[in-house]
């Protein structure tokens, strides 16, 4: 799932995710469609959908409900923006754990 170093053996894919500013930017699973969800559970209220294709910004990482996605089952969720969680299942971020600070 994820991993904050991006090292040569990552690919292209990680080295680009790096942007100028230094933030690393994650893909989500090709082809799909992401909901963005109010907390870290399935239960909670849609506030967008990603649209195919998306790189996001990890602000912080919790646990949540566990979830079963392309990148495989997990209970982490990454939040990209204040009330804004998106399942690590569906994040290739190179690692099953943490990669950043946890959500307080």
């Amino acid at each position: 799932m994820a991993t904050s170093e991006i090292n040569e053996t990552d690919g292209a894919d990680a080295l680009s995710a790096r942007s100028a500013a230094g933030t690393v930017y994650y893909p989500v699973a090709p082809g799909e469609q992401v909901n963005v969800r109010r907390g870290p559970n399935t239960g909670s209220q849609i506030v967008r959908v990603l649209p195919e294709d998306s790189r996001i910004a990890i602000r912080c990482q919790t646990r949540g409900e566990t979830i079963t996605g392309p990148y495989g089952t997990t209970d982490i969720w990454d939040s990209i923006a204040p009330g804004q969680y998106v399942s690590d299942a569906y994040v290739k971020t190179g690692s099953d754990g943490f990669v950043t600070i946890r959500c307080s």
